[in-house]
C-alpha cells in the first residue's frame, strides 16, 4: 500500500518534529507518520476491538471468542480463546498486543 501526504510550509514544525523523531528511533518518516496514526486511532481499546480494526477478525468471531470467554473459558485470557478456535493467527494477536503494550506504556509515562 502506499499513501501520499501533502504538506505546507505550515507543516514545517510537525514534519520538523516527525523527523526528529524518526532519527531517534532509525526509522523513516512514514513509518514514524503510521505509527503516531496508529497511536491515535488504537488508545483505550482492548484487545479485541484492536484486532478488528486491523482486520483480522470479524465482529462476529470476536463476540463468539467473547461469549466462550464468558461462559466456557472463563480463566482464559481472550487472545488464548481465539487462536485456539483458529479464528486468528498468533501473528495477529502479537501484533494486537504490542499496539495494547505500547499504549499502556505510553499512558503510563504521561
Amino acid at each position: 500500500m502506499q499513501t501520499t501526504i501533502y504538506y505546507n510550509n505550515e507543516d514545517a514544525y510537525l514534519i520538523g518534529q516527525v523527523d526528529a523523531k524518526g532519527r531517534r528511533e532509525r526509522k523513516s518518516r512514514s513509518a514514524v507518520i503510521l505509527s503516531i496514526l496508529e497511536d491515535y486511532f488504537e488508545s483505550d481499546k482492548r484487545l479485541g476491538e484492536i484486532l478488528v480494526d486491523l482486520g483480522v477478525i470479524s465482529h462476529a468471531n470476536l463476540c463468539k471468542g467473547l461469549d466462550l470467554q464468558k461462559s466456557k473459558f472463563t480463566d482464559k485470557l481472550l487472545g488464548d480463546i481465539l487462536l485456539e478456535e483458529e479464528l486468528v493467527t498468533p501473528e495477529a494477536v502479537e501484533r494486537a498486543l504490542m499496539i495494547q503494550d505500547r499504549q499502556r506504556e505510553e499512558a503510563g509515562n504521561a
